[in-house]
């Protein structure tokens, strides 16, 4: 497929990233196969999670095709980059067929990314998961690959006023060995060993994490059980978690 849009894109996202001095830190991008259909599974902790995801398998030279929801594909400004970059959207009320569009892009080899906890987390660890990605992978004997992002919601995150003019900030993306879940593997235990693998990564991400909140005004960015004041993960309703 054509891709005219993406690069540019991409292009633009390094300046931003260098603007901004922003200290990225990737490990395990090896784990990306340069080649052949994949499923990258994602934490989500910010509005900047697609970049930095999608800048985490640069080194294998590949692009990753988003499932986004749908509202953002009828943006005026977002929706034709979207498209144009050939994400998938994703209607929640009507979920099959974006379902199937996932399965034929990864029949074709190309690498689709998702955040199975479906929403932004407010509590900075790893919410519930969705299933899907799973059963995508298993479907297509293609790798299930877990990622962890740390740092981004310094910069802009749900609930939160944004500062993308903040310099220096430290951003870490770990990126897991893959699993290779088959049709006969439970969709539910699957599903229960990503999160697992997830929030490893995610705790190893923030304990090697350079900075430090400057004050008790600062300390919002890290979750309760290192100390933070982001609310626990019982005091986040679904419906203030919503995205």
């Amino acid at each position: 497929m054509s891709d005219r849009i993406y690069p540019p894109v991409i292009a633009l996202a390094k300046t931003a990233f260098r603007v901004l001095d922003l200290r990225i830190d990737v490990q395990g991008a090896e784990h990306v196969p340069t080649t052949g259909g994949a499923v990258i599974a994602c934490n989500h902790i910010s509005y900047l999670d697609f970049i930095l995801c999608g800048f985490a398998a640069q080194p294998s030279k590949r692009l990753v095709r988003f499932m986004a929801k749908q509202e953002i594909f009828a943006n005026s400004v977002a929706g034709p980059l979207m498209r144009g970059m050939h994400h998938i959207p994703v209607d929640r009320e009507a979920g099959l067929s974006s379902y199937k569009a996932a399965l034929e892009a990864l029949k074709q080899g190309e690498v689709i990314g998702v955040f199975p906890e479906a929403t932004i987390s407010q509590s900075f660890t790893v919410k519930e998961l969705k299933g899907g990605s799973g059963r995508m992978a298993a479907a297509t004997g293609v790798p299930l690959i877990p990622m962890a992002l740390w740092g981004p919601h310094r910069l802009w995150t749900k609930g939160r006023p944004r500062n993308l003019t903040q310099r220096h900030v430290a951003v870490k993306i770990l990126v897991g060995e893959p699993m290779y879940p088959s049709k006969r593997d439970k969709s539910d235990i699957v599903t229960a060993e990503l999160h697992r693998r997830m929030q490893e990564l995610l705790d190893r991400a923030q304990q090697e994490y350079p900075d430090k909140p400057r004050g008790t005004q600062d300390s919002w960015w890290l979750p309760a059980h290192l100390g933070g004041t982001a609310p626990a993960p019982a005091q986040v309703s679904d419906s203030d978690d919503e995205d």
